[in-house]
C-alpha cells in the first residue's frame, strides 16, 4: 500500500478523493444522529426520569438544534473543510481557541463512538438469547446489571473492529454501509411507528401527563430526562466532516446538514410518541428497566419483533461507523496542521483507498480502550453518553459563540458563491438572533448534561468520583490538551499557522472561474479576516 503524506504548505489533504454524492452527504449526518440507535439505548432512562412527559424534551432539544444547524450550513458553505468543528472555531477566533474546540471535539467523538457500539447490547440479546456471552443466554441482559454491562462491553468491542476495518477500507466502501444502513434505518423507523400506533394501548392525551416518573420535583427529573433528546440531535457537523469528500460541497452539504436534522426531527419524535402510546405498562417500571425493545417483543413477537429489532441493529452499526469517520477526518485536519503528536502518520493518506488509516485506527482505539475501562461500570451506557454529548455541546460552542462575536462585529459572513453560481446558503439578517438564540441554548444544555447527577453518573449511590466523572474527565482531557498544544507551539517556535484555505488543494468547479480565486474568509497568517 501506497501512502500520501499532507503536510502544511504542500497539497493539503491531497489523496482524500471525492467520492461522497448527495445521499452519502445526507447519510452522514443521519447515521451519525441515528434515532433508532440511540432512542432504543436510552428511551427508557427517559422515561425513568419524566415519565411519559418527557416526550416535550425532543421539540425543546429539536428546536435548539435547528438553531445550531442552520448556523453550520452557512458555515460549511464557506469552509467545506475536512476537520469541520476545528477549522471552522480556528478561522473564526483564532487557532488557539481552534485548537482546543478540535481537541474537545475529537475526544468527544471517540467517548460517542464507543457509546454507539455499545447500544447493540439493547436489541442483540433481544434478537437471540446468545448473544448474550456473559453469564450464557439466561443471565440478565439489562445493561444496568453486571452481566449485561460487561456483555456490552464485549459486543461494543467486537463492533469496534469491524468499523475500523470498514473505515481503512476508504470512503466509498463507509458510504456504501452507511447508505444501506441509513435506508434500513429509514424503512424501520416508519415500520415501528406505523405497527406500534397500530398497536396503541392509549390516546396521545398521556403524553400530557408525569405518569410513570420517577418521584421528586418534577422540573429537574424533566430536564434530566432530555439527555436522550440531547444525545440523539447531535452529529450536525458530519456531513461537512466529509465535505472534502463530497462532490459539489458548498451546494450540497448545507442542504445535507439541515435535511438530515429535519428527518432525524420528525422521525424520532413519531418513534417516542409510538413507543408511548403502544407500551403494554407504563407503571410497572418495566418499560424503564428494559425500554423501548421491551415494547417491540411485547407488543409485536415473534418474527416480525426480530425483523425490525435487526432493522435497529443495522442502524447501531451504521451509526458507529458515522461517528468513526468523523473523528478520523477531524484527527485528520488536525494533524494537517502539524498540531497534534504523531502528525505526519496521522496524515497519511492511502494511496489506494484515500483513507487516513492511522487516524481510523487510533479513533477506534481510543473508544475500544473507553470501553475497556468500563467493564466493571454498570452505569457505562448513561456516564458514557452524557459525557460524550457534553463535550460535543462545548465544541460546538466553541463555533457558535465566536460566530456570534463575527457577526455583531463585521456584520456577518462573507458572501460568495457555490458551484453552480447560486448564492451561498446565507441566514441573511436573522443571523444574529439565531446565533444568539443557539449560543443560549448550548450554554443551557452543558450546565444541564454535566450536572452531576447520582441518576445518571453513579448507579452506586455513593461514589463521590463516579458523580463527578464528567467533569472531572473534562478537566482531564482539557489539562492534558493544554501540555499537548503547548508542546506543538514550543516544538512548531510560534502559533499555529493555517494555510488561506484548506480547500486550495480541491479547486471546487465554480470557484476559479467566477471569482478568480478561491473565496477565502481568512488573511494569510491564518487569523480571521476582515
Amino acid at each position: 500500500m501506497t501512502e500520501t503524506t499532507s503536510t502544511p504548505g504542500d497539497e493539503r489533504g491531497r489523496g482524500l478523493r471525492r467520492g461522497v454524492g448527495p445521499f452519502g452527504s445526507f447519510a452522514a449526518g443521519f447515521s451519525f444522529v441515528s434515532i433508532l440507535t440511540t432512542v432504543f439505548q436510552l428511551f427508557g432512562l427517559g422515561f425513568g426520569f419524566g415519565g411519559a412527559a418527557f416526550f416535550w424534551t425532543w421539540p425543546a432539544v429539536f428546536a435548539g438544534q435547528l438553531l445550531v444547524s442552520l448556523c453550520f450550513a452557512e458555515l460549511v458553505a464557506r469552509y467545506p473543510i475536512s476537520g469541520a468543528i476545528f477549522q471552522w472555531s480556528s478561522r473564526l477566533a483564532g487557532t488557539d481557541i481552534g485548537w482546543f474546540t478540535g481537541w474537545v471535539m475529537v475526544v468527544g467523538q471517540m467517548l460517542t463512538v464507543a457509546t454507539a457500539a455499545i447500544a447493540m447490547q439493547t436489541v442483540l440479546p433481544a434478537i437471540w438469547s446468545g448473544f448474550q456471552v456473559v453469564g450464557g443466554p439466561g443471565a440478565p441482559a439489562d445493561p444496568t446489571t453486571a452481566t449485561g454491562a460487561q456483555n456490552a462491553v464485549l459486543i461494543g468491542l467486537v463492533v469496534l473492529v469491524l468499523s475500523t476495518g470498514i473505515n481503512i477500507g476508504g470512503v466509498r466502501m463507509m458510504a456504501v454501509f452507511n447508505s444501506i444502513g441509513v435506508t434500513i434505518e429509514i424503512v424501520g423507523v416508519i415500520a415501528l411507528v406505523v405497527v406500534l400506533l397500530l398497536l396503541s394501548e392509549r390516546g396521545s392525551g398521556v403524553v400530557l401527563t408525569t405518569t410513570g416518573a420517577a418521584e421528586g420535583p418534577y422540573l429537574p427529573l424533566w430536564l434530566a430526562s432530555s439527555l436522550v433528546a440531547a444525545y440523539v440531535l447531535v452529529g450536525l457537523d458530519s456531513a461537512g466532516e466529509l465535505a472534502e469528500e463530497t462532490r459539489s460541497p458548498r451546494r450540497l452539504t448545507p442542504k445535507t446538514i439541515v435535511r438530515a436534522l429535519l428527518a432525524s426531527g420528525v422521525g424520532g419524535l413519531l418513534l417516542i410518541l409510538a413507543g408511548i402510546l403502544a407500551a403494554p405498562s407504563l407503571t410497572d417500571g418495566t418499560l424503564s428497566e428494559k425500554g423501548l425493545a421491551w415494547v417491540v417483543t411485547s407488543r409485536v413477537g415473534g418474527v416480525g419483533a426480530s425483523v425490525l429489532l435487526a432493522a435497529v441493529a443495522m442502524a447501531i452499526f451504521a451509526c458507529t461507523l458515522a461517528v468513526q469517520a468523523s473523528g478520523t477526518r477531524m484527527l485528520f485536519s488536525m494533524a494537517r496542521e502539524g498540531t497534534v503528536p504523531f502528525s505526519r502518520r496521522l496524515r497519511t493518506v492511502s494511496d489506494r483507498t484515500g483513507t487516513p488509516v492511522a487516524g481510523s485506527i487510533v479513533v477506534g482505539a481510543g473508544a475500544a480502550i473507553v470501553l475497556a475501562v468500563n467493564w466493571n461500570q454498570q452505569a457505562v451506557f448513561t456516564a458514557l453518553a452524557s459525557t460524550a454529548v457534553a463535550m460535543l455541546y462545548l465544541a460546538y460552542l466553541g463555533v457558535t459563540l465566536p460566530l456570534l462575536v463575527k457577526r455583531i462585529r463585521r456584520g456577518g459572513l462573507e458572501q460568495g458563491v457555490a458551484e453552480d453560481g447560486k448564492p451561498l446558503f446565507s441566514l441573511g439578517r436573522f443571523g444574529v438572533p439565531i446565533t444568539v438564540a443557539a449560543v443560549l441554548y448550548q450554554i443551557g444544555m452543558v450546565v444541564n448534561l454535566l450536572w452531576p447527577r447520582a441518576a445518571v453518573y453513579d448507579l452506586t449511590g455513593r461514589t463521590w468520583w463516579l458523580q463527578w466523572s464528567a467533569l472531572l474527565f473534562l478537566t482531564l482531557v482539557l489539562v492534558v490538551g493544554a501540555a499537548v498544544h503547548l508542546r506543538t507551539r514550543l516544538r512548531r517556535q510560534g502559533p499555529i499557522v493555517l494555510d488561506p484555505l484548506a480547500t486550495s488543494a480541491y479547486p471546487l468547479e465554480s470557484d476559479s472561474a467566477r471569482t478568480g480565486s478561491a473565496p477565502s474568509a481568512v488573511a494569510s497568517d491564518g487569523r480571521p479576516g476582515d
